[in-house]
């Protein structure tokens, strides 16, 4: 006895056929209405569909330069010899948004506009708001919150911490900053006179250097030294007011 299920003509009529089952489904009227309008977009500009694809990719790197990474070419020798003068390093302007802040040992770029000068500048942090920082030590060092550091990983060779002797309390919402090439920067040490006493906002940050991409042969990874590691936290706001 035949027990193998035999198709119902219900089944025959229901299984589509060859070219039933390879019939692509035609474009919709959104498809159709997005390529049309590509088309009467590319009619009006020179160069048509080429020079539209490179407005269209401009535009997105204007808004990646506007709001994501910036890069940035290293005007002086003040950061040497972590950063060469004409290096070109990329500058994360999301690594303190959202709630993030800059750390010790950081290199950001700033405008010092009102405070150094109108223009942008690139320091390394030594201090952030409440820190207490000290040149320097019987031997040499800067302290910060009583802790020498020891910053012969990324001074400038032959250069000493500072020349200059200083002992400041870095008020809350600002940075303490140093150039690596500390005999040829002029940074907070040099304006401890002036308005803001040397310290930079931290809104006047415009983002941390995290890589050098040119030239090719120099291209790194910038990374927070573990110098500022053993640092202490900065004692509560009310203690340095």
């Amino acid at each position: 006895m035949d027990t193998e299920a035999q198709p119902t003509e219900r089944d025959r009529s229901s299984r589509p056929t060859g070219s039933e089952g390879t019939t692509s489904e035609p474009a919709g009227p959104e498809d159709r209405s997005r390529s049309a309008f590509v088309s009467r977009l590319s009619a009006h500009v020179p160069g048509g569909r080429i020079t539209l694809t490179l407005l269209v990719c401009l535009f997105f790197l204007l808004l990646l330069s506007t709001f994501v990474v910036r890069p940035f070419q290293i005007p002086s020798g003040s950061m040497e010899q972590t950063l060469r003068i004409g290096d070109r390093v990329l500058v994360n302007k999301l690594a303190y948004r959202f709630g993030a802040a800059p750390q010790r040992g950081d290199i950001v770029v700033f405008d010092g506009t009102g405070y150094f000068g109108h223009a942008d500048y690139i320091k390394r942090v030594v201090g952030v708001g409440g820190d207490h920082v000290v040149c320097c030590d019987r031997e040499g060092r800067i302290q910060v919150n009583g802790r020498p550091v020891d910053e012969s990983g990324f001074l400038h060779p032959g250069d000493s911490p500072s020349a200059v002797s200083f002992d400041v309390v870095v008020p809350r919402g600002t940075l303490f900053v140093l150039g690596d090439h500390r005999s040829d920067s002029s940074d907070s040490r040099d304006h401890l006179g002036s308005p803001g006493g040397g310290m930079i906002p931290v809104g006047d940050v415009i983002g941390r250097a995290d890589y050098i991409i040119w030239p090719f042969a120099h291209a790194t990874g910038l990374h927070r030294p573990d110098a500022y590691a053993r640092v202490p936290a900065a004692e509560k706001a009310g203690a340095h007011g």
